[in-house]
């Protein structure tokens, strides 16, 4: 199985049915949606669903569990983004954005806001691979950021409760900060815990106590 048969993809886009027959930009835009199925196809990704940006896309994409979401937007691009956006706030995921709107002054928002790839205009078959790869490393990337800065952030966190707990130690019980320190250690590996979380255990309880 290669990578893209095994990516599972969500396309939101609009309803074109009723208008394609009376609009020729509705025509357009609906071939154009239609080349992107196939080449997606074409590709070898696999299409689960395609779904509307409205109030219920929170709920089928925690059904679904998309690998990736493919946003095929109309001209005004932003309403349908801020529905993926919030859809994903919880459980982020790469979102590749094909649009027919060559204003790109709201491309900077719209990466800002988590779009792994901005496309706009025609797109040719054979650049679809490389565009959903691409997008795909780039948001693994940053989230391996994410994690790294959660990571930092939590280490930083449980280092100043640390040392609140040392200090209450030391001055409640008269310990040294060494013996204090290896008083917190042995309490957390008895538990199976962090350091921190110990620490901040500790902390409430003598809080509780007064």
């Amino acid at each position: 199985m290669t990578p893209s048969q095994s990516l599972r993809l969500v396309i939101i886009a609009p309803d074109l049915v009723e208008s394609v027959t009376e609009d020729d930009d509705a025509r357009k835009l609906a071939e154009r949606s239609r080349q992107l199925r196939i080449g997606l196809l074409q590709n070898g990704y696999n299409i689960v669903a395609v779904l509307p940006a409205d109030t219920f896309l929170y709920e089928r994409l925690a059904q679904l569990q998309p690998d990736m979401i493919i946003v095929d937007a109309e001209s005004e691009a932003r309403d349908s983004l801020e529905h993926v956006v919030m859809a994903t706030r919880d459980e982020r995921r790469p979102i590749v954005l094909f649009t027919n709107d060559n204003d790109t002054t709201h491309v900077r928002d719209a990466v800002a806001a988590g779009v792994s790839a901005y496309i706009v205009a025609g797109l040719s078959p054979d650049r679809i691979r490389p565009i959903l790869e691409v997008a795909m490393a780039r948001f693994e990337h940053e989230q391996g950021l994410r994690q790294e800065l959660a990571h930092a952030k939590t280490e930083l966190q449980d280092r100043k409760t640390i040392d609140r707990a040392k200090s209450m130690l030391m001055e409640r019980q008269g310990l040294s900060e060494k013996v204090a320190y290896e008083k917190l250690r042995k309490a957390a590996m008895d538990k199976g815990l962090r350091l921190g979380e110990v620490a901040q255990r500790m902390l409430d309880m003598a809080d509780l106590l007064g």
